[in-house]
Protein backbone atom coordinates (compact mmCIF):
# COMPACT_ATOMS: atom_id res chain seq x y z
CA UNK A 1 0.00 0.00 0.00
CA UNK A 2 1.27 2.94 -1.35
CA UNK A 3 2.21 5.63 2.19
CA UNK A 4 0.16 9.03 2.46
CA UNK A 5 2.21 11.80 3.97
CA UNK A 6 -0.44 14.54 6.28
CA UNK A 7 0.41 17.87 6.36
CA UNK A 8 -1.51 20.02 9.12
CA UNK A 9 -2.18 23.06 7.20
CA UNK A 10 -3.38 25.27 10.31
CA UNK A 11 0.97 24.63 10.79
CA UNK A 12 1.80 26.51 7.76
CA UNK A 13 1.64 30.23 8.10
CA UNK A 14 5.56 30.81 6.03
CA UNK A 15 7.41 29.17 3.25
CA UNK A 16 9.75 28.27 6.23
CA UNK A 17 6.96 25.89 8.32
CA UNK A 18 5.86 24.49 5.17
CA UNK A 19 9.75 23.35 5.27
CA UNK A 20 9.39 22.15 8.24
CA UNK A 21 5.75 20.49 8.01
CA UNK A 22 6.83 18.79 5.21
CA UNK A 23 9.96 17.93 6.09
CA UNK A 24 8.66 16.16 9.21
CA UNK A 25 5.52 14.71 7.52
CA UNK A 26 7.96 12.44 5.44
CA UNK A 27 11.13 12.04 7.32
CA UNK A 28 9.78 12.42 10.94
CA UNK A 29 11.52 15.05 13.54
CA UNK A 30 13.79 17.52 12.16
CA UNK A 31 13.06 15.80 8.81
CA UNK A 32 14.01 17.21 5.21
CA UNK A 33 12.29 17.32 2.34
CA UNK A 34 14.04 20.45 1.00
CA UNK A 35 14.50 23.91 2.09
CA UNK A 36 13.96 25.86 -0.78
CA UNK A 37 12.16 25.54 -4.36
CA UNK A 38 14.46 23.76 -6.40
CA UNK A 39 15.66 21.61 -3.46
CA UNK A 40 11.69 20.54 -3.11
CA UNK A 41 11.35 19.95 -6.60
CA UNK A 42 14.19 17.38 -6.85
CA UNK A 43 13.11 15.66 -3.27
CA UNK A 44 9.57 14.93 -4.67
CA UNK A 45 11.09 12.83 -7.47
CA UNK A 46 11.83 10.09 -4.84
CA UNK A 47 14.61 9.22 -2.86
CA UNK A 48 14.85 11.63 -0.04
CA UNK A 49 12.03 10.01 2.29
CA UNK A 50 8.94 9.24 -0.44
CA UNK A 51 9.25 6.40 -2.54
CA UNK A 52 10.58 6.79 -6.43
CA UNK A 53 7.00 5.93 -7.41
CA UNK A 54 3.87 6.25 -5.64
CA UNK A 55 3.00 7.88 -2.98
CA UNK A 56 0.46 10.66 -1.68
CA UNK A 57 0.46 14.14 0.28
CA UNK A 58 -2.46 14.88 1.86
CA UNK A 59 -2.57 18.85 2.74
CA UNK A 60 -5.37 18.97 4.95
CA UNK A 61 -6.59 22.05 6.37
CA UNK A 62 -5.28 23.05 2.98
CA UNK A 63 -7.57 26.66 2.70
CA UNK A 64 -6.05 28.11 5.91
CA UNK A 65 -2.15 27.64 4.18
CA UNK A 66 -3.61 28.70 0.98
CA UNK A 67 -4.57 31.89 2.62
CA UNK A 68 -1.41 32.64 5.07
CA UNK A 69 1.22 31.60 1.88
CA UNK A 70 -0.71 34.74 0.04
CA UNK A 71 0.13 38.12 -1.42
CA UNK A 72 1.99 39.13 2.17
CA UNK A 73 4.01 35.99 2.51
CA UNK A 74 4.53 35.94 -1.22
CA UNK A 75 6.08 39.83 -0.43
CA UNK A 76 8.13 38.69 2.02
CA UNK A 77 9.70 35.84 0.31
CA UNK A 78 9.93 38.10 -2.76
CA UNK A 79 12.15 40.76 -1.17
CA UNK A 80 13.98 37.92 0.63
CA UNK A 81 15.16 36.80 -2.67
CA UNK A 82 15.90 40.00 -4.25
CA UNK A 83 17.85 40.75 -0.96
CA UNK A 84 19.80 37.54 -2.14
CA UNK A 85 19.86 38.11 -6.08
CA UNK A 86 22.93 39.45 -7.55
CA UNK A 87 22.89 42.86 -8.34
CA UNK A 88 22.57 43.18 -11.89
CA UNK A 89 19.55 41.21 -11.09
CA UNK A 90 18.17 43.65 -9.11
CA UNK A 91 16.04 46.17 -11.25
CA UNK A 92 14.16 43.31 -12.83
CA UNK A 93 13.15 41.21 -9.73
CA UNK A 94 12.20 44.48 -7.78
CA UNK A 95 8.85 44.96 -9.60
CA UNK A 96 8.17 41.40 -7.95
CA UNK A 97 7.88 42.06 -4.61
CA UNK A 98 5.62 45.40 -5.63
CA UNK A 99 3.23 43.45 -7.51
CA UNK A 100 2.88 40.60 -4.66
CA UNK A 101 1.80 43.55 -1.97
CA UNK A 102 -0.48 44.92 -4.45
CA UNK A 103 -1.85 41.45 -4.46
CA UNK A 104 -1.45 40.30 -7.86
CA UNK A 105 0.42 37.38 -9.23
CA UNK A 106 1.02 34.06 -7.93
CA UNK A 107 1.29 32.88 -4.67
CA UNK A 108 3.66 30.67 -2.60
CA UNK A 109 0.70 28.51 -2.51
CA UNK A 110 0.46 28.80 -5.59
CA UNK A 111 4.40 27.77 -6.08
CA UNK A 112 4.10 24.92 -3.73
CA UNK A 113 1.00 23.30 -6.09
CA UNK A 114 2.82 24.04 -9.15
CA UNK A 115 5.39 22.02 -8.03
CA UNK A 116 3.87 19.14 -7.14
CA UNK A 117 1.83 19.31 -10.15
CA UNK A 118 4.63 18.80 -12.45
CA UNK A 119 6.72 17.21 -10.33
CA UNK A 120 4.56 14.24 -8.85
CA UNK A 121 1.31 14.55 -10.52
CA UNK A 122 -1.52 12.96 -8.65
CA UNK A 123 0.34 12.86 -5.62
CA UNK A 124 -1.05 16.20 -3.52
CA UNK A 125 -4.61 15.81 -2.35
CA UNK A 126 -6.10 18.96 -1.14
CA UNK A 127 -8.42 18.79 2.00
Amino acid sequence: MAPTYVLDGTQIRTLEDFWRVIGEAINGPGGYFGRDLDAFSDCLSGGFGTPDDDYAVEWRDHQVSRERLGHPETARQLEIRLSRCHPTNRPSASADPVAAREGRGTTVFDWLVEIFDDRAPGVLRLL
